[in-house]
Parts: structure tokens; sequence; C-alpha cells
């Protein structure tokens, strides 16, 4: 446990934070799902738009590697136009 004021500030902004990134990361997971499950390829396009931000908005934020965000959107892409 922290003694001084300034190190149990900082536990406090990490808890916050922590919360809410574990928040948006599980929300892009959820769009990235959604992208999977969907069986037509115009709604499976709309949830790609979607999960497309929100990985985006990820790497921004520093919750995930670029080249994790890269490998999903491709692998998203690549499913969504191999449908018929």
């Amino acid at each position: 446990m922290p003694n001084i004021k300034s190190a149990k500030k900082r536990v406090k902004v990490i808890a916050k934070k922590k919360v809410n990134n574990n928040d948006f990361r599980s929300s892009m997971r959820t769009a990235i799902k959604n992208v999977e499950k969907a069986t037509e390829k115009t709604v499976a396009a709309e949830k790609l738009n979607i999960a497309i931000q929100k990985i985006d908005k990820a790497v921004s934020k520093g919750l995930v590697h670029k080249n994790y965000a890269a490998r999903q959107k491709s692998r998203l892409t690549k499913k969504v136009n191999e449908m018929k």
C-alpha cells in the first residue's frame, strides 16, 4: 500500500483507467464476434465498419498493438468478402 499522497492518487487513477480500458476492449471484442456471427453479407459489412472503428480507436488509445489490429481487420474483411 502506498504511503505518499501522490502514489495513493495514482492507485485511484490507474484503477479508474483500468475499468475504462477493460470496458472498451470488451466492446471491441464483442464487435469482432458480431462480424464473425453475421450470416448475410450486407449485415456483416455494416458490422465490419463498426468493428474497424473500434479496433482503430483501441490502437490510438494504446490498448492493442497495431499489428494485432491490422491482422484482425484483414481477417474480418477477408471473411466478409468471401460471403455470398
